[in-house]
C-alpha cells in the first residue's frame, strides 16, 4: 500500500483492569507508551497523527475525544476519521509495547484490499494493529450506524482485509498488571 498515510492512535480507554491509571503515560525505557505509538506512526511515514484521548502537549498530533466519552474504539475511530485527509490510516492502540515493529509489519503486508491487520500466533485478529483504506472505513461506519459500544469486529468484519501473522510478542499490549510487569513497567 503506497497511498498518503495517516494514523489514529487510540488512547481514551478507562484502563479499568489497571485501576484506572493513565496507561498511555506509563513509561517503557524512559519513554511513555503514547509517545512510542505516535513516534512509530510518524517514523512509518504518517503525515497526520490523530490521537483519540486526553491531550498531551508535547506530542506532534491532533487530539480529539470520542462521543460519548469511553464509547469504545469504534466511537474513537468515528471521532478521528473526519480529521484524516490521507487515503490510508494506521490504527494503533496507545498501549502497544512494540509499536515500531507493528507499523513495520503492517507496511510489509501489502494487499490490494480494504486494508490489513495483524494476527497473533494463535491467529486472533488484532483489530487495533491495522492499516485500513479510509474510504472503506468511512463506508463501514456509515453502514454500522451508532458507533458507541460497537465492536471492532462489527465495524471491520465486512471489509476485505488481508491478515498478516506475526509473533504474539509484536502485538502485545498492556491491559493487566501482569502485562505491565512482563513489559517492565512500574505501576
Amino acid at each position: 500500500m503506497s497511498d498518503a498515510l495517516a494514523a489514529i492512535v487510540l488512547a481514551g480507554g478507562r484502563a479499568a483492569r489497571l485501576g484506572g491509571i493513565d496507561k498511555p503515560a506509563l513509561e517503557l525505557d524512559g519513554v511513555s507508551l503514547m509517545t512510542r505509538a505516535v513516534t512509530a506512526a510518524r517514523g512509518g511515514g504518517a503525515q497526520q497523527v490523530v490521537v483519540v484521548g486526553p491531550e498531551r502537549s508535547r506530542l506532534d498530533a491532533v487530539f480529539v475525544r470520542e462521543e460519548p466519552a469511553f464509547g469504545g474504539p469504534v466511537a474513537a475511530i468515528a471521532a478521528a476519521l473526519p480529521r484524516i485527509d490521507g487515503d490510508l490510516v494506521l490504527v494503533l492502540a496507545a498501549d502497544l509495547r512494540r509499536p515500531v515493529e507493528v507499523v513495520a509489519a503492517l507496511q510489509a503486508a501489502t494487499a490490494d484490499r480494504d486494508g490489513c491487520l495483524l494476527t497473533d500466533a494463535g491467529g486472533q485478529p488484532q483489530w487495533l494493529c491495522g492499516l485500513y483504506r479510509v474510504p472503506a472505513l468511512r463506508a463501514a461506519l456509515r453502514a454500522l450506524g451508532d458507533p458507541a459500544g460497537a465492536s471492532m469486529r462489527d465495524l471491520l468484519g465486512g471489509l476485505r482485509l488481508a491478515r498478516h501473522p506475526v509473533t504474539t510478542e509484536i502485538v502485545a499490549d498492556v491491559d493487566t498488571p501482569a502485562d505491565a510487569r512482563e513489559a517492565g513497567l512500574e505501576l
